[in-house]
């Protein structure tokens, strides 16, 4: 899982990030897959791209593309972030990794173009490539404070297994269909 402070689990435990709530996941259902969490706190799209080799080691079948907040916290550029993106997404696929994006939104502070934008490029990066997309990976989390931290900005442990809900609902189809799944 390939991510920012929302992928690491940002001021969580390991265990309460919803990247090992998903493993908690495959585990219970008997799947032999392991979650390798690659968040790193701060990352941007292009921070992504820098370190996607290391992502990659090892057999890599699924990889979740998590990316995008820090450049929308930042108002960083939409069209960067979206080649920044691709580049990901390319890279992996050419080694055979089925991807899995997950969008975010930008805060409103930069106006609602950069935020429309903003939304609408992750959509046409699902399109484009023909992904899987999870549209907003903190959808029924963010702008509530009981599942938020202090900060306002990263899941608590109820929002994180909220996170990790929607995000298996995309990932164990596609689960299901691999090779050896289970």
């Amino acid at each position: 899982m390939l991510g920012d402070s929302l992928t690491a689990g940002l001021g969580l435990l390991e265990s309460q990030a919803f990247p090992a709530l998903i493993q908690q996941k495959i585990d219970t259902e008997g799947y032999k897959f392991e979650v390798v969490n690659a968040g790193v706190s701060g990352d941007t799209s292009a921070g992504g791209l820098r370190r996607l080799d290391w992502a990659l080691e090892g057999d890599v079948k699924v990889m979740v593309v998590a990316l995008g907040a820090n450049d929308g916290l930042r108002g960083l550029s939409v069209d960067e972030m979206k080649n920044n993106i691709g580049q990901i997404i390319e890279r992996a696929s050419d080694r055979g990794v089925l991807c899995i994006l997950v969008g975010m939104e930008a805060p409103p502070n930069f106006g609602p173009e950069y935020t429309t934008a903003f939304r609408q490029a992750f959509r046409d990066i699902a399109v484009k490539y023909r992904l899987l997309f999870l549209p907003f990976l903190l959808d029924k989390v963010a702008g509530q404070e009981a599942l938020n931290q202090a900060d306002g900005v990263h899941p608590n442990q109820q929002g994180a297994a909220i996170v990790a809900e929607n995000l298996w609902r995309v990932l164990r189809p596609v689960l299901d269909q691999m090779p050896a799944a289970q």
